[in-house]
């Protein structure tokens, strides 16, 4: 058996927005090196102890920028695997859920970073673009599902 793959017009702007979120990875990696360049914290330690966050603020400031970078390496899989689903069915929606995720963690890590992990709420809006691509992948495969493919 086999099946013609017809790749769905806006295509072209979910792989713009999958590809954004590598710029925001690149960056969040400066971010998280420069830190740790200005906190003295050598490889391969992945945090700054206790003892040195208490004591410097660098140290906190590194531990901050770590975690952002981290969460957001733990969500990308999730937003990635969705993207894609979506975009079977849903190429616009897709990117613009994708982009909206990836713009938002702009905003968490500069939230994080200002040693006030409250403030990384400032990407809470990340949320909305989850919420849709959760939904829309799961009616897309769902969808393919009933339609036999």
């Amino acid at each position: 058996m086999s099946s013609t793959i017809v790749v769905p017009q806006g295509l072209s702007y979910t792989s713009a927005a999958v590809l954004s979120t590598a710029f925001v990875l690149v960056w969040q990696t400066r971010v998280v090196s420069k830190a740790r360049s200005r906190a003295g914290i050598k490889y391969p330690q992945a945090y700054a102890e206790n003892a040195a966050v208490e004591a410097s603020r660098e140290a906190l400031i590194f531990n901050c920028a770590q975690r952002a970078h981290q969460n957001t390496l733990e969500t990308l899989p999730i937003v990635l695997i969705t993207t894609l689903i979506t975009a079977v069915k849903y190429p616009l929606p897709a990117a613009a859920a994708c982009a909206i995720w990836g713009f938002s963690r702009v905003f968490y890590t500069l939230g994080y970073i200002t040693g006030e992990p409250k403030k990384r709420s400032r990407g809470f809006f990340g949320y909305i673009g989850i919420i849709g691509l959760a939904v829309g992948s799961i009616y897309t495969a769902g969808s393919l599902l009933m339609d036999g493919i």
